[in-house]
């Protein structure tokens, strides 16, 4: 058995702890205890059996796996990958941990004090981030970057729609920013995904000849926007369902281009293209439930499980490894994690799909495989991320 612990060697002289030196180690742990705590939470919740709690409800599980859960990952992606893209220092030290201690308190906030407090804590975190990383982007102007920048205002926006919303104070189906932050996160995916996933399958598998066609790359992208508008603004079902299965065709070419079959022996990387392949799957499915086949949470759950939460699990995985020195190699331990979140999505897809004497069985067992994965990220990655680099680099 193996246990989490902080390094026992002394941090440096004018050197922040190892936990608060780039902006994944802190924000990565606390988005997986949070995905390992909140889930199973929400399920007891779901069951009534936590009347001491009536916060934990569906718009708390929407809201803190999207905003919580996927903003504190994005949060700490960014400011890892923004200094190695401008080369200027990121939130690190007492800044970074005053960010951090900002989420918890937001955590805090929309379990047992949601209304205007929540709305102030939580709806602070995003903004600020948002901050902290543009200046980076002005300051070395990496103009490519700024859109990237803009998503975060985007998802700072629909945050804030969410808590007027959810509060009454506005009238707008508190779903409604929540959809609209699950498919500006995809585009997110999609962009990032297109830099990185190619470029990981061709270093990772030999033999491998990802392809990138430029005019694909930006229609997929293109395309993705423009689902997001036509869902969100509320368009005709035919013209949403026209949009949604272009968007999926083409972003299922982008991704057969990236070789995805070369992959299947390499788990840190078939993960990323099974992520990916959900992404299809999620948008496919909006363009059903668009014009009345099926139901929009499908949708979005295989959008929000399987597609954006394979590849944080995918992403916190390798990430984590290269930044602390060690291996780009996925053990047990990893492909233990990737396959339980799949089973996850799988048995949440079913649980919308099938007759409803088997939902609750289903969902828990969606629940525990959750769970279950971001537990073992823990138990495992928490010595990385709280210990120094092994190869003694800085970061």
């Amino acid at each position: 058995m193996r246990s989490i612990h902080l390094p026992t060697e002394p941090t440096p002289i004018g050197q922040p702890h190892p936990l608060l030196r780039l902006g994944f180690r802190p924000f990565y742990l606390l988005a997986a205890a949070l995905a390992a705590l909140s889930v199973p939470l929400w399920l007891a919740g779901y069951r009534g059996a936590l009347p001491a709690l009536p916060a934990v409800n569906m718009l708390w599980h929407m809201h803190e796996m999207v905003f919580g859960f996927a903003g504190a990952v994005i949060i700490g992606f960014l400011f890892t990958a923004g200094r190695n893209w401008t080369n200027l220092p990121t939130p690190a030290g007492g800044q970074l941990a005053a960010l951090a201690g900002l989420w918890v308190a937001g955590r805090a906030a929309m379990l047992l004090a949601p209304g205007v407090p929540a709305l102030v804590i939580d709806g602070l975190f995003l903004p600020l981030c948002a901050l902290a990383f543009g200046r980076v982007l002005v300051q070395a102007q990496s103009k490519r970057n700024y859109p990237i920048c803009g998503i975060l205002i985007l998802l700072s926006v629909a945050n804030l729609l969410f808590h007027a919303a959810a509060n009454g104070w506005i009238a707008l189906s508190a779903f409604k920013p929540v959809h609209g932050a699950i498919l500006m996160i995809t585009v997110l995916e999609a962009v990032i995904g297109g830099r990185v996933i190619p470029m990981f399958t061709r270093n990772g598998a030999p033999g491998s000849q990802p392809v990138t066609v430029a005019w694909r790359e930006k229609a997929s992208i293109a395309l993705l926007l423009a689902t997001a508008l036509a869902w969100v603004g509320g368009l005709p079902g035919f013209v949403v369902a026209a949009v949604a299965f272009a968007a999926a065709s083409v972003n299922a070419v982008r991704l057969a281009g990236w070789a995805p079959f070369a992959t299947v022996r390499v788990p840190l990387l078939w993960i990323l293209h099974l992520a990916y392949a959900w992404i299809v799957a999620g948008l496919l499915l909006l363009g059903f439930a668009a014009v009345g086949i099926g139901s929009s949470s499908s949708a979005f759950h295989a959008l929000a499980v399987g597609g954006m939460s394979g590849l944080i699990i995918g992403m916190i995985t390798r990430t984590a490894l290269g930044h602390t020195g060690r291996m780009l190699r996925a053990g047990r331990a990893e492909s233990a994690m990737y396959l339980l979140l799949q089973a996850g999505a799988v048995a949440r897809l079913c649980a919308n799909l099938l007759p409803a004497e088997v939902r609750d069985i289903l969902l828990a067992g969606s629940a525990l495989a959750w769970a279950g994965s971001f537990l073992t990220y823990l138990w495992v990655y928490g010595p990385y991320l709280s210990k120094a680099r092994v190869d003694g680099r800085e970061g």
